[in-house]
Order: structure tokens, then sequence, then C-alpha cells
């Protein structure tokens, strides 16, 4: 483990696949045992991809035209802890 910027570039974005891996693990056992198992569970997912991680990749890519370069940065990683606490929070919601 190292703590350069690109390292925890990537960290992040292992934190929210595998926050939302684990909300979806979640959840798919308890439609399943309840027998109501929908492909409507997986678009969701795909959905939140396109509206949560594209996004902060499409910030990273942006960072070549950047004067400062840690504007976009910063702004990815508030996003990122953003799109981390809402799992977290759907997560907790799932076990009340």
């Amino acid at each position: 483990m190292t703590f350069s910027l690109e390292s925890w570039v990537v960290y992040t974005m292992w934190g929210i696949f595998g926050l939302m891996f684990i909300d979806f693990l979640i959840a798919f056992f308890k439609s399943f045992w309840a027998g109501s198992f929908t492909p409507a569970l997986v678009l969701g997912y795909l959905k939140d991809v396109l509206y949560y991680v594209l996004p902060l990749n499409f910030l990273l890519s942006m960072v070549s035209i950047d004067p400062t370069v840690w504007a976009l940065v910063v702004f990815y990683f508030i996003g990122g802890l953003a799109v981390m606490i809402k799992y977290v929070l759907d997560i907790i919601k799932r076990f009340q």
C-alpha cells in the first residue's frame, strides 16, 4: 500500500465499487430469499455506475486542462467520498 496520489485515486474507486458490491449482495440475497428478484435490481446498479462512477472518471480525464491540477482532483475525492457515504447509508437502511 502506497500513499501516492495515484494510489489514493485507485483506493477511492475500490471503495466505491466495494461498497456497491456489498450493497448489491445484500439486496440480492434479501430479494432472492423473499422470492421477489427482478432485473430492475441489477439495472439500478448499472444506472448508479453511469450516474456516479462515470462522472468521477470524467473529472480525472479533465485534469490535464486544469491549470491548478488540484481542483478537479479535490472534486474527485469529495465526489468519491459522497458516493461511499451514500452506499454506507443504503447498507444501513437495508438492515432497518
